[in-house]
């Protein structure tokens, strides 16, 4: 039995992971937004070990939450789920952010950093992200007409380039990276032409099976299935770019 984190998951496939790991016999820990959702999730799983409530759009927010997952002891996995559309209109966080970077990127990197290293380390990307540019002279979108689909897609790459930076600096777990394809759920809309019951299978597989394609790392998933990712993905400078522009804004070093 493992125990796992999920981060956004009062709702979508973060609940969907989390009432799977839970069939399975897992102890799962889930994070909403606010009382209001954690009241949701609370009675939509109810045998859920705990519900960590926090906002990941600030910096403070982030920290806190990591603190509530630290005070609850050591996690085997931890997995980055939580995250906003492509459908984003352009706001800015009370820290001067826009909102898509500070939950999409620079929550999962501050949660990197502050939560006490697990076994097992997953990250949820995108399909978008493979026609994405890392954007890193400008990733706080102040010289570009803002472009929701743009900055979402961005930040997925982030997110890949983030997982497999943890890979190489912590060669001791095991992190990586899947696009769990364009789903019907709130966020991907009522549209979106992939199968809903596939989507959240990869991020439990990752983040618990003991089949040894999923005891990897510095992988990208669809599907259990290898896919090469994005090639600025796997790019050591730019990885390292991102890692210290995500410092600098946060005051938090992931070392």
């Amino acid at each position: 039995m493992s125990r796992i984190f999920i981060s956004g998951s009062s709702t979508g496939l973060g609940l969907m992971a989390g009432r799977l790991l839970v069939e399975q016999g897992h102890q799962v820990v889930l994070h909403a937004r606010n009382d209001t959702r954690a009241n949701d999730a609370k009675r939509d799983l109810p045998i859920a070990e705990a519900i960590v409530i926090g906002d990941l759009e600030t910096i403070t927010g982030v920290k806190d939450v990591a603190a509530q997952v630290n005070a609850l002891g050591r996690f085997d996995a931890v997995i980055h789920n939580a995250a906003v559309g492509h459908q984003e209109g352009h706001r800015v966080t009370t820290d001067g952010l826009p909102h898509v970077f500070a939950i999409n990127t620079l929550a999962p990197y501050v949660l990197t950093a502050l939560i006490e290293r697990p076994k097992r380390l997953v990250y949820l990307s995108s399909g978008m992200h493979h026609r994405a540019d890392a954007n890193l002279d400008d990733i706080l979108w102040h010289n570009r007409p803002w472009n929701g689909s743009t900055a979402y897609s961005e930040s997925k790459l982030h997110d890949l380039m983030l997982a497999l930076a943890a890979a190489r600096l912590w060669p001791d777990i095991q992190s990586n990276a899947l696009e769990p394809g364009s789903v019907p759920t709130k966020m991907g809309g009522p549209d979106a032409p992939d199968d809903i019951n596939q989507a959240h299978l990869t991020q439990v597989w990752l983040a618990v099976s003991d089949d040894s394609a999923a005891q990897n790392t510095s992988g990208y998933f669809y599907h259990l299935q290898p896919r090469e990712p994005n090639p600025q993905a796997r790019d050591v400078v730019l990885q390292q770019r991102l890692l210290d522009i995500c410092a600098e804004i946060s005051g938090v070093r992931l070392s």
